[in-house]
């Protein structure tokens, strides 16, 4: 693997790491409004992206390549909405998609067929990343003032759970 591409890898894997961080604070945000289900939903999503980094962290590895940690930017902790934190939880998942698109991109150019095959289940993982907050987003806005849809959301996202995929 060149060194441009495993470089690019391990900025990714510390991406998903900050990724982890980020829904933490939207979790975080929620909780101090008492909206334990939709903190629950954010708290899944962080252990989906330290996931995520690590299998890039294995792939590294299993690559012969070392992974390097890097400090990680303060998130955002503060939100004018539980749907505004929606919003912006969609906006990073679209742009890491890009991100997964770029790395794809120097994976082809480097015929690097292992990591093209790697990539490919993040690919598809982004498409449901996008999926969800986009449904949720809808969700939020046709319920709007409707305190009862609003308590119900919350109540199901109280039962989400992160599974790691088999392998």
């Amino acid at each position: 693997m060149k060194e441009a591409l495993a470089k690019a890898l391990n900025e990714q894997m510390n991406f998903e790491f900050y990724s982890a961080h980020v829904y933490l604070a939207m979790a975080a945000y929620c909780s101090g409004d008492s909206l334990d289900g939709f903190a629950n939903f954010f708290i899944v999503q962080a252990e989906e992206e330290r996931f995520h980094a690590m299998k890039i962290y294995k792939f590294l590895n299993d690559r012969g390549i070392r992974a390097t940690l890097e400090a990680l930017p303060e998130p955002n902790n503060d939100y004018d909405s539980v749907l505004h934190a929606f919003e912006e939880g969609y906006k990073h998942e679209m742009a890491n998609t890009e991100r997964f698109y770029a790395l794809s991109d120097l994976a082809m150019n480097d015929r690097e067929h292992a990591t093209i095959n790697f990539l490919k289940w993040f690919i598809d993982e982004q498409v449901e990343e996008e999926a969800l907050f986009d449904s949720i987003i809808n969700k939020l806005k046709r319920i709007d003032k409707d305190s009862n849809a609003f308590y119900m959301l919350d109540t199901e996202f109280a039962g989400r759970s992160f599974s790691p995929p088999a392998e």
